[in-house]
Formats: structure tokens, C-alpha cells, sequence
């Protein structure tokens, strides 16, 4: 979408204008990816002289248009948005230039709320004529893994001589980037995921990570540039710090899904959510998490492509796809809203089931508040503090509780509180016995 061309303009010479500035827009942005703070600094020089160049036109342009703006729009210019302290609309330059910042479209671009909203209603209705929704996707633990190189461990050495080229990214999958001192493994059936995510969704990639590494990251899933185009935002992004918010996303609310491996940082949009099971591949990745475990790479080992996270998740976007078109729910798709989709399709997982909890959380503890208790109910189930014959299920960590022998001699379905979880990111019940409760110390 190109912003300036997509905004009201009233006089031809305020259309010249904002051609000129949609010309600025994309070509500044795909000038921009491909820079850094750390480039060299013979590449600095040209950077410098192109900025230089373009405000040097953006100067000439304004100038060729100030006369007639000045009576046709100085007082009727609702200043949509700015590039820089420059009206996109009217040319006209302004201090305390307010908006949200849309750097990733361009980097001194800003739209006000009012434009923002007049572009995402435009958008989502040419988006939803061609059957499409948004799909906001996070990098680290979610498409792929990385890892500094010198966070490798002595088990991890082989992997150097493993590595692909960065010369055919499209049939790689381990990449050793020695710019960055990094090392990033791609998830198993990403590039399949893409390609058919991109039938149903248009795609973003949203990350915590810097600028930089957001970009080259994109470059590994996408050396094309089939499926982002500029659509990468960053860190500094961001609108609240630590966290990340779909007011920079030019998608209706109602319209876009997230696939994200942490639930805090999106307070404002969990039930656009769809949690993702982190992909330790590198043993940092593990020690990042405290988790006690061998990483992938350390148990030479991997993801399955045909059952994996992503290949799981990738069903249930087509069956949300799929019920959200359904014209026998109506073809008015614009009143339609996905997270009311998503959240039919997890409440079925655990609909019959009513379960109580067993030494899973402390006895003063509000149960309610619970990890467990509330990934229970997500899936449609029932929990309740007191045993009675409704219960079909007892969450224990411990055999021996009074709840579990309940269970036992009732013939009622004990289980540890990882069935609730596997059940929760495989998108369907789990088979009960395969989640025993144990004395064991290691649960």
C-alpha cells in the first residue's frame, strides 16, 4: 500500500505532490533495509548523498506546490500524516509532529490515528475480497532459532561444518552469518508454512530483535521477497516499550492473527493469539529459559517436518481460513471477526471434560489464576475445587493426594498437567495414558 498515493488530495497540484512522495516512500524504503549503524563508511557516504538527493527533491517539490496550497488547503488540511515535519498531503512543514510512527514503512513516517483507521478500512476490504486475513509472526523460538556463535557449546562445534550457503538461501536451513557472529537455524517446514500461509494471510514479521537482525532474518525466510516485501517490524517499532501492539500493523483487529512463542508481550491482543510451542534448537536457547535439558543441536537431533509446530499450526490456520469464508455464515466477511473463530475452534479441544486440580498449584493460591487452570478453560473445559461425579478428569502432580486416589477408585481419568498443555499447542486431545502420574521426582 502506498500510503501518499492512498491519501485524499483536492488540487492537481497537491496530486503531483503526493505521486512525488509515494515515489520517495518506496524507494526510501527498500533503500533503507539494507542499512545499519555498523555499515562501512564508504557505504555511509552514499547513504549521505542520496538523503541528501531526496531532500533536496522533497525541498524542490514543496516548493513548486506551496502557492497553491497555501490557498487551497492551509486551513482545510486535516495533515494526515508526516514524513518527517512535512504534511504528506499538503507539503505543509510543522513542529511537534504527533502520530504513530510507522518506521518500518519508512523511517521518518508518521500517521495520524484518523489516516491510520481510513487505510486499514481500505485495506482489509480489498484484503477480504481476495479471501485473505493478516498473520503476525515473531521470529526467535516461533520461525527459527539463533544463537551467538560464541554461546556454542563444545557438543555444538560440528555444526560449523554443517552449515549452508548463504549464497542459496531458498535451500538452506542452518546459516553461520559471521557479520553478525551469529548462527540461526530455520524451523523445520517454514519454508512450506510460508508458502502456504501466503495463500491465506498477508504475512508480518513482528520481533523484539533489533532492526538489523529482524531484516537479515527475513532475508533467510524470504530471499525472494515473496512474502513481507517491507512488512518487517522491529524493536524500535514498538510503540510501549517491551512490548508489542497491532497499532502498527495496518490490519483491522478483527482480521489478524498472531503466531508468537511469548504471551506477554501482546497484553492487548491475546485473543488474537495463537501461543507457539518455543523451538530450542541451540543449547542457549535452553540455558535462556532455564531449562535443564539438551538442546536439538546438542542431541543431534530435530523437529519433525510432517507433525512439527509449524505443520500442526498450519492446519489450524486453514480450518480458521476455511471457517471464517464459509458463505453459509454469510458473505459479509468485514462483520465477521477471527478471534471469535479462533476461540470456537480451542474451546472444542477439551468441551466435555470437568476437571479438578491436585497439589498443581499452592492451597492459598487463587486457582483460577493458575497457568493450567486457565489453558484449561480456554479448551472448553470445566474446572472446578471439590470432587463430585461430574468431574471426569483429576490434575495431579502427585499419586498419592486424596483427589488422585478419588480418581482411582472412582475410575475417573487422572492425569499430569502436561496432558493439558500437549493438548493445548497440538490442537487436540491427548491421549490421557500417555500422561501418567508418578512418584517419580522428576515430573
Amino acid at each position: 500500500m502506498s500510503v501518499a498515493s492512498d491519501s485524499p488530495v483536492h488540487s492537481s497540484s497537491s496530486d503531483d505532490f503526493a505521486a512525488f512522495l509515494a515515489v520517495e516512500l518506496n524507494s526510501s524504503s527498500g533503500e533503507s533495509s539494507h542499512q545499519d549503524d555498523d555499515d562501512q563508511e564508504e557505504e555511509d557516504v552514499v547513504v549521505e548523498r542520496s538523503k541528501k538527493r531526496k531532500m533536496d527533491s522533497l525541498e524542490i517539490a514543496k516548493n513548486a506546490v506551496d502557492q497553491d496550497i497555501e490557498v487551497s488547503s492551509k486551513n482545510l488540511c486535516p495533515h494526515p500524516g508526516f514524513l518527517r515535519d512535512m504534511c504528506i498531503r499538503c507539503g505543509k512543514r510543522m513542529d511537534d509532529v504527533a502520530g504513530v510512527a510507522l518506521g518500518y514503512i519508512h523511517k521518518d513516517l508518521k500517521l495520524a490515528s484518523d489516516e491510520i483507521t481510513r487505510l486499514r478500512n481500505a485495506d482489509v476490504k480489498n484484503l477480504l475480497s481476495h479471501r485473505k486475513l493478516y498473520l503476525v509472526l515473531d521470529l526467535d523460538h516461533t520461525l527459527l532459532n539463533s544463537t551467538r556463535l560464541d554461546d556454542l557449546t563444545p557438543v555444538e562445534e560440528y555444526l560449523k561444518d554443517k552449515t549452508d550457503s548463504l549464497q542459496d538461501i531458498s535451500q538452506g536451513a542452518l546459516f553461520q552469518m559471521n557479520t553478525m557472529r551469529m548462527m540461526t537455524k530455520l524451523r523445520p517446514f517454514v519454508r512450506t508454512f510460508l508458502k502456504e500461509a501466503s495463500n491465506m494471510f498477508e504475512m508480518y514479521i513482528y520481533t523484539m530483535g533489533e532492526k538489523f537482525y529482524a531484516l537479515e532474518m527475513a532475508k533467510l525466510l524470504d530471499p525472494e521477497k515473496k512474502y513481507f516485501e517491507s512488512r518487517v517490524i522491529s524493536q524500535a517499532d514498538c510503540s510501549q516499550r517491551h512490548q508489542k501492539g497491532l497499532d502498527v500493523v495496518l490490519g483491522h483487529e478483527s482480521a489478524v492473527l498472531i503466531l508468537d512463542d511469548t504471551e506477554g508481550v501482546w497484553q492487548n491482543h491475546k485473543d488474537n493469539l495463537i501461543l507457539m510451542d518455543r523451538y530450542h534448537f541451540f543449547a542457549s536457547s535452553c540455558r535462556q529459559f532455564d531449562l535443564n535439558v539438551k538442546s536439538l543441536s546438542e542431541l543431534k537431533n530435530d523437529e519433525n517436518e510432517s507433525d512439527g509446530a509449524l505443520a500442526t499450526v498450519l492446519g489450524v490456520l486453514r480450518r480458521i481460513h476455511s471457517m471464517f469464508f464459509d458463505p453459509v455464515d454469510g458473505a459479509d466477511f468485514a462483520s465477521k471477526d477471527v478471534r471469535q473463530v479462533l476461540r470456537r475452534i480451542r474451546q472444542e479441544i477439551l468441551r466435555d471434560c470437568k476437571m479438578v486440580f491436585s497439589r498443581v498449584f499452592p492451597m492459598n493460591y487463587r486457582a483460577d489464576a493458575d497457568r493450567y487452570w486457565k489453558l484449561a478453560e480456554q479448551l472448553g473445559a470445566s474446572c472446578s475445587r471439590e470432587v463430585d461425579d461430574s468431574v471426569t478428569h483429576v490434575v495431579s502432580l502427585d499419586p498419592g493426594t486424596e483427589k488422585s486416589q478419588w480418581a482411582l477408585k472412582q475410575k475417573k481419568l487422572l492425569v499430569h498437567p502436561r496432558w493439558i498443555e500437549a493438548s493445548y499447542y497440538l490442537w487436540q486431545r491427548q491421549p490421557e495414558d500417555k500422561f501418567p502420574v508418578s512418584h517419580s521426582k522428576k515430573q
